[in-house]
């Protein structure tokens, strides 16, 4: 069965209820033509592998911690902090603790 995605005007809950964020899933909220935002769940210890994707991307951490790496270098995200990164540059991330983040990919141009 294939994720139903939000519509335009559609309100979504980026966060998980309490106490459910180790067992929360990543999950995308809505793709468009030009854009793409998924909440991205890093339990504790977790790591999404180091990759490149073709558009700019941010990454917003909304709890927890994460060490995030671009081109080898590791920094902490902490909540409230918002990264931004050109397209094609190597990035991977790593739950310090249970931890989740809003990210967002550019596709395409108008």
């Amino acid at each position: 069965m294939a994720i139903q995605h939000a519509r335009p005007g559609q309100i979504v809950d980026i966060l998980p209820a309490d106490g459910t964020l180790p067992s929360a899933s990543s999950f995308a909220l809505f793709k468009s033509g030009q854009l793409e935002v998924m909440r991205v769940v890093l339990p504790a210890g977790k790591a999404f592998p180091p990759h490149r994707v073709a558009g700019e991307i941010t990454v917003q951490c909304l709890e927890g911690c994460i060490d995030l790496s671009v081109d080898g270098v590791s920094q902490e995200l902490r909540p409230g902090q918002l990264l931004h990164l050109e397209g094609g540059v190597l990035h991977g991330l790593v739950g310090l603790e249970d931890s989740s983040a809003l990210v967002t990919i550019v596709l395409g141009r108008p």
